[in-house]
């Protein structure tokens, strides 16, 4: 929440700070990510997460069971240089500045004051994915509340995109959501599976985004296979 509201308020400063990481960093990635990561969970300074985000694996946020940030650093490449990162930084500002609001609220609060003019998305942690000894979120939510939450959207005629499951060609995320729901289903390949390929195996992820009646309702067009993974630049050069 700290690094977007200082996105939002002080690209400028941000983009600097994080030009004088990135370029601390020379010689030195993978002590001096360690160092930052240490930095991090002490302090929680906005400028430590970016350059975390910008040279951790797949840009993924891990925590461990004390609730500190516990991902790797990629150690294929140094992060976003920082003229690229600034320009995204200061178009990020000067869209979204002055019309959001940011929060760190629980859904229930954010939900119970959308309304039918709204567009929501919602990317809660996966199923299947919050247990074990190795999990990938601090926690998780309760999907039966979860899945009652959906049904008073959809009473409420709010237009919202979910992410909440997936499968690969090893195993299936979740329980399947329910058919009265009349969600409609959308498969968008992720790619190869990095956890089937630490494993020795390749399989490719498949994630499903589901759409709600209100939203496709709007709609013309909607694709009839899955979506092949594609990357898109958020921002064009001004």
């Amino acid at each position: 929440m700290h690094l977007w509201q200082t996105i939002l308020h002080d690209p400028e400063r941000i983009a600097e700070d994080y030009r004088n990481l990135w370029e601390e960093q020379a010689g030195r990635e993978r002590a001096y990510y360690d160092l930052i990561r240490q930095k991090f969970n002490q302090t929680h300074r906005p400028d430590y997460l970016l350059y975390l985000l910008a040279r951790c694996v797949k840009a993924s946020v891990r925590y461990n069971a004390n609730g500190e940030f516990n991902q790797s650093p990629d150690k294929r490449r140094r992060g976003m240089h920082p003229a690229t990162m600034r320009r995204h930084l200061l178009n990020a500002s000067r869209l979204l500045s002055g019309r959001t609001l940011v929060t760190a609220w629980h859904y229930r609060d954010v939900l119970d004051k959308v309304c039918s003019d709204d567009l929501v998305y919602m990317d809660p942690p996966y199923q299947g994915v919050c247990r074990g000894r190795d999990p990938r979120y601090y926690t998780d939510i309760d999907h039966e509340e979860f899945i009652d939450w959906l049904y008073k959207l959809n009473s409420q005629g709010v237009a919202y995109l979910l992410s909440y499951d997936g499968h690969n060609d090893l195993r299936q995320y979740g329980r399947p959501l329910p058919d009265d729901l009349k969600l409609t289903r959308v498969e968008i390949h992720a790619g190869r599976s990095s956890q089937a390929t630490l494993l020795g195996i390749e399989a490719y992820t498949v994630e499903s985004l589901y759409l709600s009646p209100a939203l496709v309702a709007t709609l013309d067009n909607l694709p009839e296979a899955p979506v092949r993974q594609q990357q898109y630049i958020l921002f064009e050069a001004s």
